[in-house]
């Protein structure tokens, strides 16, 4: 009987000690789940975007974006400095009071100004949509000549007061070397943290092979834009594929009309910035102002595996573009840092393409070069 009393109490301690244990771990586990819920709500630094001619077209539509979380995630707090020329004060003063009306949960501060030293201090990303456009009766060397002066000052000011890991992106025409002088002007920058952008021309593209099959733009991917942001850029579908029921299609077995692909589409993306002001009587803008909102997204959060896009980058001798140039090349993104797709086979036709918007590159580049002397 002793016995069969001791045999009991042993179990029922056996059993005890397990639920303890269980209570224990299920404790255990409650609490590292709300550690890691912590983690998750824990609000990130703000970080500091620069959007300089904020009060032109481009500008008013990007900020807005930039606020809502369409560059940098849904998740990060941003800070915005705004910058125009004096001019355009008062209508900068319009937008920062939008900006506040529009109580946007991410926003943290907003500065509105005309100094360029006060917008460019500690900014970790910087959108360079202003510069001085070419009007009527101009000169190319005179256009040059202007925007030389913008962007050594513009340059001088983020060499000397942005962050060290500060990264750029040129919206303002001519894009390309506009960011090549301003990499003149800042040299401590590094030359991977300057780019342009030619994101626009690149989801031109997307959207014109999207309209030709009759397929969501989402399921078209890896077109290219080569060179330039100019008349001699070159959109290139050789490597694009669409998604369909049965698998990733090529683009140019889908629509099955080499004449229109070597011919009317590259002409339609080349030309569609002018098609878009002769409908519009104005520049585009918000399809502007949203590329450069995914350029920035891809470079700081990265691409998608198996996905690559357009930016006007360094060239480091890829597919023999002369080093030294800002061209577009298809990249992919990670941890913040691009690196350009290598291998892909180019044919003749492409060649002659891509040496012509380096060519034009190499032209302006000369004439910059003129100016700064």
């Amino acid at each position: 009987m002793d016995m069969l009393a001791w045999e009991t109490a042993d179990a029922d301690y056996t059993i005890l000690k397990k639920i303890l244990i269980v209570l224990f771990c299920v404790i255990l586990f409650w609490k590292i789940v709300r550690y890691m819920f912590g983690l998750l709500k824990e609000e990130k630094e703000p970080i500091t975007v620069l959007v300089t001619g904020a009060a032109g077209q481009i500008g008013y539509a990007l900020v807005p974006m930039i606020a809502r979380g369409a560059m940098l995630g849904p998740n990060q707090p941003v800070i915005l400095h705004m910058l125009d020329i004096e001019p355009a004060a008062e209508a900068l003063k319009g937008v920062k009071m939008e900006l506040i009306d529009a109580a946007f949960p991410l926003l943290r501060g907003v500065v509105a100004t005309t100094d360029v030293v006060e917008a460019c201090d500690d900014v970790n990303i910087a959108v360079m949509v202003g510069g001085f456009p070419r009007k009527e009766g101009m000169e190319r060397k005179d256009v040059m000549s202007k925007n030389v002066s913008i962007y050594k000052a513009q340059a001088s000011a983020l060499e000397k007061h942005a962050a060290a890991d500060c990264k750029v992106l040129v919206v303002a025409n001519p894009a390309n070397t506009n960011a090549l002088i301003l990499k003149e002007f800042a040299p401590s920058i590094p030359e991977k943290n300057v780019t342009c952008l030619t994101r626009l021309d690149h989801n031109r593209a997307l959207g014109q092979i999207s309209e030709r099959l009759n397929v969501h733009v989402s399921d078209v991917k890896n077109v290219i834009i080569w060179g330039n942001h100019s008349s001699t850029q070159y959109p290139d579908v050789n490597h694009a594929t669409v998604t369909t029921s049965s698998g990733q299609k090529p683009v140019r077995e889908l629509v099955n009309d080499d004449n229109w692909l070597k011919t009317e589409f590259i002409t339609t993306v080349q030309q569609r910035g002018a098609a878009i002001i002769k409908a519009r009587k104005l520049s585009s803008a918000l399809s502007a102002a949203s590329a450069a909102c995914d350029h920035i997204r891809d470079w700081v959060l990265g691409t998608p595996k198996g996905t690559w896009v357009s930016m006007g980058v360094y060239s480091d001798g890829s597919y023999g573009i002369p080093p030294g140039l800002i061209y577009s090349f298809p990249v992919t993104c990670e941890k913040g840092d691009w690196s350009i797709v290598q291998g892909l086979e180019i044919d003749q036709f492409s060649t002659e393409k891509m040496n012509k918007t380096a060519i034009e590159l190499v032209e302006e580049k000369t004439l910059a070069k003129s100016c700064l002397n």
